[in-house]
């Protein structure tokens, strides 16, 4: 019992820490609808590939917020992974596709060593039916590319289309 005291404080300073920095540092910078929709983007996609995740068994969490609601990690699919994405795409704005990538290593490799220090010491998640470090570590770096991609696209269609604010 004393194991998930800890892992429910350590998901509480986690939530404040994340809370934080979206609201201190991430969405001050402009151009704040592409953080928005970065975020959004990242959420919603987070939460539909957890739950397939999480569905198949393939991945647990057996201490996490809202257990009787949700099977999946609430607090990473819809904070802290979107929040780390948002600063990503932030640091990685104006950046060539090498830059854009090996920037990424920045992000992916912390998170890694967190999620298998979580596996390994916490009950904050289990990895089920072979799931390994590498399928952690493969599929958020494609996931954050995708993200970045995503908005790549949003912004050079958003320059293409001439506005219409000025018609009035």
């Amino acid at each position: 019992m004393n194991g998930n005291k800890q892992d429910k404080l350590f998901l509480r300073a986690t939530t404040v820490l994340t809370l934080l920095s979206l609201m201190i540092l991430l969405f001050r910078k402009p151009p704040m609808k592409d953080w928005v929709i970065v975020y959004l983007f990242n959420a919603v996609t987070n939460g539909i590939i957890d739950n397939f995740m999480t569905s198949y068994k393939i991945l647990k969490y057996p201490v996490r917020f809202f257990p009787n609601v949700f099977k999946t990690h609430v607090l990473f699919d819809f904070l802290i992974y979107p929040t780390f994405t948002v600063l990503y795409n932030q640091v990685t704005e104006k950046d060539k596709p090498l830059a854009i990538f090996y920037k990424l290593l920045y992000f992916t490799v912390p998170m890694f060593f967190i999620e298998y220090w979580a596996v390994k010491k916490t009950n904050l998640i289990k990895w089920e039916k072979g799931w390994e470090w590498y399928h952690t570590f493969i599929s958020v770096t494609i996931k954050s590319l995708v993200t970045r991609f995503v908005i790549g696209i949003i912004r050079k269609v958003d320059q293409k289309t001439p506005m219409t604010d000025n018609l009035h």
